[in-house]
């Protein structure tokens, strides 16, 4: 069984900075790639930005230069550290993770996602 919980969500004004943390746990063998992903009222779930595990990253045109994406192996958890924050960044924010539980092939896992909001 594996979960991922993300926190770190909240209320936040224009202009302001959150950091979402993504935390793995059970009987994980390995987690390769990681992603940030977020749905906002009345919109279809988007791509924020993944990283492997060797730590590439890439990112959604609309967060480039604003989000930065990292994650602690060792603890496996993910982080995603908004800053400039917009009111249209506003979203229910989901971690995913590809994770491998031996002797099983790696499946895709989803948290329950944190609330994100942005405005004055």
């Amino acid at each position: 069984q594996v979960q991922l919980v993300e926190s770190g969500g909240g209320l936040v004004q224009p202009g302001g900075s959150l950091r979402l943390s993504c935390a793995a746990s059970g009987s994980i063998f390995s987690i390769t790639g990681m992603a940030w992903y977020r749905q906002a009222p009345g919109k279809q779930r988007e791509l924020v930005a993944t990283i492997t595990r060797g730590g590439n990253t890439n990112y959604a045109d609309s967060v480039k230069g604003r989000f930065i994406i990292s994650r602690d192996n060792a603890k496996n958890t993910m982080y995603l550290q908004m800053n400039s924050l917009k009111p249209e960044d506003t979203a229910v924010y989901y971690c995913n993770a590809e994770v491998r539980v031996l002797p099983l092939a790696p499946t895709t896992h989803w948290g329950q996602g944190t609330q994100v909001t942005v405005s004055s």
